[in-house]
């Protein structure tokens, strides 16, 4: 007898279920609703297709920006990293201290477990490297242990690193 009320029951809920799509379906249904095809009430004129589309404005390029960056900003910028880098020469956080990283090779900080993915990325952390770094860390050596989105600000990652240079000098 029980098992019969439970069969019972799983069929009615089933069927509940059932009827609830069907009348959904019905209430919102998404094709066209009245069949055939129809033509369009008015046209919205728009800028001219044949026009030529405006130039995508290229990226600036590191170097340029790089040599115009402004240590005082990256410290403000370098704010976002403290929580898990110090600047202080071999005191590691949850990530390796930043003293000396400029110039620095890759994965040669004492004391720290790196993933591995980053020595197979560059060999050297110049400039160039750290920016591509930044800007998204996980695409510049996927399998890194960094959890940091990125910085998109080609400028703010510039700023950055020249604090980053002008402390280790």
């Amino acid at each position: 007898m029980t098992l019969t009320k439970t069969v019972g029951a799983f069929c009615g809920a089933l069927l509940v279920f059932l009827l609830g799509n069907w009348a959904a379906e019905l209430i919102y249904q998404t094709e066209g609703g009245h069949g055939g095809e129809h033509a369009q009430g008015y046209v919205i004129e728009t800028a001219d297709a044949e026009a030529p589309a405006e130039p995508e404005q290229e990226a600036p390029d590191f170097g340029e920006v790089f040599a115009s960056a402004d240590p005082g900003k990256g410290e403000r910028v370098f704010n976002k990293c403290r929580a898990c880098h110090t600047i202080e020469d071999g005191a590691n956080g949850t990530g390796p201290h930043l003293f000396g990283v400029v110039g620095r090779d890759v994965s040669s900080v004492e004391g720290f477990s790196y993933s591995g993915a980053l020595s197979e990325a560059a060999d050297v952390w110049t400039p160039e490297n750290l920016s591509a770094f930044l800007e998204n860390p996980s695409g510049f050596a996927p399998g890194t242990k960094m959890g940091f989105a990125g910085l998109g600000d080609i400028e703010d990652r510039a700023n950055v690193i020249s604090y980053l240079q002008s402390i280790s000098e």
